[in-house]
């Protein structure tokens, strides 16, 4: 399969990252984080839209372990009122705008047309915020199988997916008995793409590319 590379850069990769939940961006895109770290300087931007109380630790801990090597860091968590973002649509819109600053050369988001209604809130702003930038939006498994059909596809190494796991696991014990919430289900994602895009390893992390020039 042929591959796009991002741009070399004479100074760290400006990332940001974009979550609804506490856990959203280490199950859509942890691996491509570490990835992205140890191939290459980073500054990330990590913001958690709904985190309070013990999901906010989770959020803090795991966020910090993911991000280690990293050039830069700031890690933001909110206190957004979980699966009511619609109705928070301006306050909401208020933050994502003054983030503006960051610069991102790449922005990892949720799918513009996850039927969850935060993530669908994220993924909206995400897009009428930044009009001239890479943006990759990540998938999440659940209930609602709208996975869909991804057209970017991240190889992983096979000791990245395996921590990838490991820290699921680890980091968030307030989600422990959740039906959905399981290593088999993020292994078998991971393995999936990794099938589709026939990666060296058998894992990857796959994402939606709604816009991408090819330079």
């Amino acid at each position: 399969m042929l591959g796009l590379r991002l741009e070399a850069l004479e100074r760290p990769l400006r990332l940001l990252c974009l979550g609804a939940h506490a856990d959203d961006i280490e199950i859509g895109c942890g691996g491509t984080i570490m990835t992205l770290i140890a191939s290459q300087p980073v500054s990330c931007t990590w913001v958690v839209w709904s985190a309070s109380a013990e999901r906010r630790r989770e959020a803090e801990a795991s966020a910090g372990e993911i991000l280690r090597g990293a050039r830069e860091t700031r890690i933001e968590l909110e206190d957004f009122r979980d699966s009511y973002f619609p109705d928070q649509w301006a306050a909401l819109k208020h933050r994502v705008e003054e983030l503006k600053s960051v610069e991102p050369d790449l922005i990892l988001t949720h799918h513009v047309a996850d039927r969850h209604q935060d993530h669908a809130t994220v993924a909206a702003l995400t897009w009428q915020t930044w009009r001239n930038h890479m943006i990759l939006e990540y998938e999440v498994p659940k209930y609602d199988g709208d996975l869909g059909r991804p057209s970017l596809f991240i190889p992983l190494d096979a000791g990245v997916a395996q921590r990838k796991l490991e820290l699921l696991a680890r980091a968030f014990p307030s989600q422990a008995g959740r039906q959905w919430f399981d290593p088999e289900t993020f292994r078998g994602l991971m393995r999936l793409r990794g099938v589709e895009c026939a990666a060296p390893s058998g894992y990857a992390e796959a994402f939606h590319a709604s816009k991408v020039t090819l330079g």
